[in-house]
């Protein structure tokens, strides 16, 4: 019995890491020509719309759906299917009036969540966004029954589908949108007061998330109702407000902490639009270019890091299993070894995307070649962010796996206080302006990091030796860059005189192909990665015996 709950467990969390890498790369394909599409000023118009999005979303279902799930798993393996029942039924209402309001709240107040944000042009994309907030938030519900149930099907097809929509319906409309505000009177209109039209463009784009979000819900509920279970059962299920008040216990902590960088991110985008046109009396349109400009680059980061930090985010579990057991000395080898493969992996993707920076956002961004030269020095700064970003996510997990779940809270307050004043001091410099926030974007997963490090050190039954462990990664990482950097500069000027964006391209590859060779060659020669650093992940067995690991 065991053994069969042992693989049922590994199969719906493949189910899942498979899901998510399918959702990550569609996500990709969404993004790259959504960029182009979109320009710097509809970028900033698509992200402040996000922002408000995610942020009402984490606030009404970063914590619930996990309480959901965890009661729902608990009366499962009780046998108590009337109880399984009762916890949906009664959590589903709590869902519902979360979405409704929040959706009522994006929509009636677009315009002023987007004057809130000092970015009033936002307030289209705002509305088109706002039915998603409802669809997901019982989308959330659904997702939490079925998991607590072990079946993980039903959630991995629900976020393939979602992501899918965005590529098919988002993508078409903005293009269609872009071309119709260019043939017709009303984009001229719009140009004389300093717009193309760009808010619809950004708001036909969001449109494909809005319509994903309607579909994947109606996936769910097809799903449910045809696969109802008919199981009779004689357990008295618990009262309704006994459900409520355990559903709220679990999940309302959990909620907090994860709105703390929504919340933060909010108030920083607002600095940042209110420096660049109060104290650099820039127009909105202005402003909305150069923060878009910053958005683009900080793309790459957020993308690169949601592919990395899940290989090591594995691992946390048997660290958690090892802790629950006493084996202090297998825990400290897990999270030792989790450390070592988010240096191997994050370190080289962080320099990389440093080093080629702006051939990056030149090969990424093709129609806007423009936002693309002033993207890339946000990108160098930006890139060596990275390695702190997935760093901050292995450690929160880390100290989670510790008991210290509050502490991530407090160090994410402090990483964000840091940046919304260093943004109010830089970007209001008319020297730096909009430079000033990536610099502090960087500032603030720093102190984030800092001082989750110090707190893995204190309440580690065995000190971790980080100098041991960054060392070898950080000086391969920083040849490889040299490499990539060389190569790339030699290529550059082999192709000089031919097409410009393609000359770029096969210099960049060239470049990126070279990094890649000289750090694996760096890796294997430093000894770097051991066997008990991949021996707990999926296939680790395997990888072994193909990179002849000791």
């Amino acid at each position: 019995m065991s053994k069969q709950k042992k693989q049922s467990f590994l199969g719906g969390a493949a189910i899942l890491t498979a899901a998510v890498v399918i959702v990550k790369l569609i996500g990709a394909v969404y993004k790259l020509p959504l960029n182009n599409i979109l320009g710097s000023v509809g970028k900033t118009y698509f992200d402040t719309a996000y922002l408000i999005y995610n942020f009402l979303m984490i606030f009404s279902t970063a914590g619930l759906p996990l309480a959901i799930s965890k009661l729902t798993s608990q009366a499962h393996a009780q046998g108590r299917e009337n109880q399984k029942r009762k916890i949906f039924s009664t959590s589903v209402w709590l869902f519902f009036i979360l979405g409704l309001v929040g959706s009522l709240l994006m929509f009636f107040g677009a315009e002023q969540l987007a004057a809130f944000e000092e970015n009033p042009m936002a307030a289209q994309a705002i509305r088109a966004l706002a039915p998603a907030v409802f669809c997901v938030c019982l989308l959330a519900c659904m997702r939490g029954y079925t998991q607590g149930q072990g079946n993980m099907k039903p959630t991995a097809i629900s976020q393939v589908l979602e992501a899918l929509c965005k590529v098919c319906i988002g993508l078409p409309l903005a293009w269609f949108i872009l071309q119709k505000c260019r043939e017709t009177a009303v984009s001229q209109q719009l140009a004389q007061t300093g717009s193309d039209g760009v808010e619809y463009v950004a708001a036909g784009a969001i449109l494909g998330v809005t319509v994903g979000t309607i579909l994947s819900l109606a996936f769910l509920i097809v799903y449910l109702v045809t696969h109802h279970s008919k199981t009779e059962s004689l357990d008295t299920p618990d009262p309704s407000g006994t459900i409520m008040k355990s559903v709220l216990a679990i999940g309302i902590p959990i909620t907090l902490g994860n709105s703390a960088l929504g919340i933060i991110n909010l108030i920083d985008t607002k600095i940042v639009m209110g420096q660049l046109q109060n104290a650099l009396l820039l127009s909105e349109t202005e402003a909305a270019l150069l923060n878009g400009q910053y958005r683009m680059a900080m793309d790459m980061p957020n993308m690169v890091a949601s592919f990395v930090y899940p290989v090591t985010m594995s691992l946390i579990p048997f660290a958690a299993a090892a802790m629950a057991q006493k084996d202090t000395a297998k825990a400290n080898s897990i999270i030792s070894s989790a450390f070592r493969l988010i240096a191997i992996l994050a370190l080289p993707a962080g320099v990389g995307l440093s080093v080629l920076s702006t051939p990056i956002m030149r090969l990424l961004l093709p129609t806007q070649q423009e936002d693309a030269l002033a993207a890339g020095p946000h990108l160098q700064i930006l890139g060596i962010a990275l390695v702190f970003i997935c760093l901050m996510i292995l450690t929160n997990a880390i100290l989670q796996t510790y008991g210290k779940e509050k502490l991530p809270i407090f160090t994410v307050i402090a990483g964000g206080i840091t940046k919304i004043v260093m943004n109010y001091i830089l970007v209001g410099n008319p020297d730096i302006n909009i430079h000033g926030a990536p610099i502090s974007t960087l500032c603030c997963y720093m102190v984030i990091v800092g001082l989750n490090l110090f707190f893995v050190w204190k309440y580690s039954p065995e000190k971790p030796r980080y100098l041991q462990i960054f060392l070898k990664p950080v000086a391969a990482s920083v040849l490889m860059g040299a490499a990539a950097w060389a190569v790339h500069g030699f290529a550059a000027r082999a192709l000089a005189g031919h097409s410009a964006y393609l000359a770029n391209a096969a210099a960049t590859f060239c470049g990126i192909l070279a990094g890649v060779v000289v750090y694996a060659v760096l890796v294997i020669a430093l000894r770097i990665l051991r066997a008990e650093d991949v021996r707990s992940i999926p296939h680790g067995e395997t990888l072994i015996k193909l990179l002849h690991l000791k």
